[in-house]
């Protein structure tokens, strides 16, 4: 009886053993890295038979025994995961109960058009492409804003998304990102804003990130426009211009430019343009809203990225000779 009870005990340490071995063993991938997709609603058994069919060679009966034995199967979640050769049958459990995803990212940059933001999320790695072949007003409506332009209406930041996410689930997070961030700044706006609401904050905001050089100059320049706006002066800012010459802009901007009349151009038409021209980010927003009190009216470049600012159109002028003209 003895012999009989010392023969159960080897055999059970070794199946002990050998399990303790299996559940920390790599696991035998196909790849250096194979993508695991959980659909939600799967089983313990789907998710066993999901991992096998990625390219792990494995018994899917014997992954799914593991999840059972665990007392986690029933936390497993959904989403997408990526595998490498460090990953094990106890190691992977643990990545599908914390719901450890596979993350990207895509960067949006402070004063990017909306063309520049497509194109970003176009070139992004593994993000469906589901606004590609929609117009941008169809986005907008997508993302349940119809009729708000979208220019200047996401928010710059880097976001993360699990691979395989859509484009619209990234500009919707940056969509709402921007309400917020405006919505802030507006309740900090000084009683003596031109602005009249939201809206103008955001477009004003967008030339200033557009014409800010050196980030200490960038509530001056706010200044300078909220200024000329009591004053019904036009704004005369030239990345206005040539957002509204879009494509016909080769790089230069010319005294005929100028004189072209868009609905964005600044030297032809009196106050804010209708649109943002570019996405502001939280400085720019902040400036819009509390620009420095300053009188000044004009500004130039200095040609170290600062600006000099005037209060006089003859001062600006001697400014615009000695900067730009080098007399």
């Amino acid at each position: 009886m003895r012999f009989f009870f010392v023969v159960v005990l080897a055999l059970a340490l070794g199946v002990l053993g050998v399990g303790y071995l299996w559940l920390n063993a790599p696991l035998d991938l196909s790849a250096p890295t194979v993508d695991l997709s959980i659909e939600p609603g799967a089983s313990a058994r789907d998710v066993a038979q999901a991992v096998a069919d990625a390219g792990v060679a494995i018994n899917p009966l014997l992954l799914h025994g593991w999840f059972r034995a665990s007392g986690q199967s029933r936390q497993i979640r959904a989403g997408s995961y990526e595998l490498d050769r460090t990953t094990t049958p106890r190691s992977l459990l643990q990545k599908l109960v914390r719901g450890e995803e596979a993350l990207r990212s895509v960067t949006l940059v402070e004063g990017w058009t909306f063309r520049q933001v497509r194109d970003a999320l176009q070139k992004a790695e593994q993000l469906k492409p589901d606004s590609q072949a929609l117009s941008a007003n169809d986005i907008m409506g997508q993302l349940g804003q119809p009729g708000v332009p979208a220019e200047g209406h996401f928010f710059p930041d880097t976001y993360t998304y699990s691979k395989g996410s859509s484009d619209l689930a990234v500009l919707k997070r940056a969509l709402r990102a921007m309400d917020k961030r405006l919505a802030a700044a507006w309740a900090l706006r000084d009683p003596q804003s031109p602005l009249q609401n939201p809206e103008q904050a955001l477009v004003l905001a967008s030339i200033v990130e557009k014409e800010t050089g050196t980030p200490s100059d960038r509530a001056t320049i706010a200044a300078v426009f909220c200024n000329r706006l009591r004053l019904g002066m036009r704004l005369q800012t030239d990345p206005t211009v040539i957002y509204g010459l879009g494509a016909a802009f080769d790089g230069n901007l010319r005294k005929k430019d100028l004189l072209t009349d868009t609905p964005w151009n600044t030297y032809t038409r009196v106050g804010l343009p209708p649109t943002p021209i570019a996405m502001p980010g939280k400085a720019a927003l902040l400036a819009a809203v509390q620009p420095a009190p300053s009188k000044a009216l004009y500004f130039v470049a200095r040609g170290d990225g600062s600006s000099h600012f005037s209060t006089t159109l003859d001062e600006h002028n001697r400014a615009v000779n000695k900067y730009q003209r080098g007399q």
